[in-house]
């Protein structure tokens, strides 16, 4: 490890937890570690994760990352299948982001694909509402795919299929590109293979 990744382990145990808390003592922004490291853990050490983002708004001072502290959490309580509590988290990252505006997330795309992929019909019209806002943002081939995806799902669940096969169509044909048009990261911002549930769900949708 470099000197410079003493707050980017993607792994935890005792000893790195020892050495981590041993350069953070000397460290000036103290918050700005805590969220990194916390975001190189939420989806291998949630608990970990979660533990340092608590850490992290208890700070007074270095608190530039609020929105994207947010999303960390969120993830980390997905990992640990907390939906719920992921909800709230994304909720609070775009009221930060309404107030402080320098640093965007993908709270607006991920919040609605998470509604809609376990089916809270009570949250429909907020994830409806996100998509609309939010539209122009879209830029790599899986934000496309899940803002349609997520558009179709709602629209299978409220009874509209034709709709739900339009935008099922669109979705499917964002998560065909294998380049990003980015000249020089041609492969960023594709669909992985975390998405295969949903393809398969979309593909039930365009065929029917």
């Amino acid at each position: 490890m470099s000197r410079d990744d003493w707050f980017r382990n993607t792994r935890w145990d005792d000893q790195i937890a020892l050495q981590f808390e041993a350069k953070l003592r000397r460290a000036h922004r103290k918050g700005q570690f805590l969220r990194i490291q916390a975001c190189s853990l939420r989806g291998t050490d949630p608990l970990v994760a979660l533990s340092l983002l608590d850490r992290y708004f208890q700070q007074e001072e270095d608190r530039i990352d609020d929105s994207l502290a947010y999303v960390d959490q969120a993830t980390a309580f997905l990992a640990l299948g907390r939906v719920d509590e992921a909800v709230y988290a994304y909720e609070e990252a775009l009221k930060t982001e309404e107030k402080m505006p320098h640093t965007l997330t993908e709270a607006y795309l991920d919040l609605p694909y998470l509604i809609s992929v376990h089916r809270m019909c009570d949250r429909y019209g907020r994830a409806l509402e996100l998509l609309e806002k939010h539209r122009d943002r879209l830029t790599f081939p899986v934000e496309h795919f899940m803002w349609n995806a997520a558009q179709a799902i709602i629209a299978n669940n409220t009874g509209d299929q034709e709709k739900a096969r339009d935008l099922a169509g669109a979705a499917l044909k964002a998560a065909d590109q294998d380049r990003s048009g980015f000249r020089y990261h041609p492969k960023i911002g594709l669909i992985s293979d975390k998405h295969a549930e949903v393809l398969s769900l979309l593909r039930g949708y365009y065929n029917s």
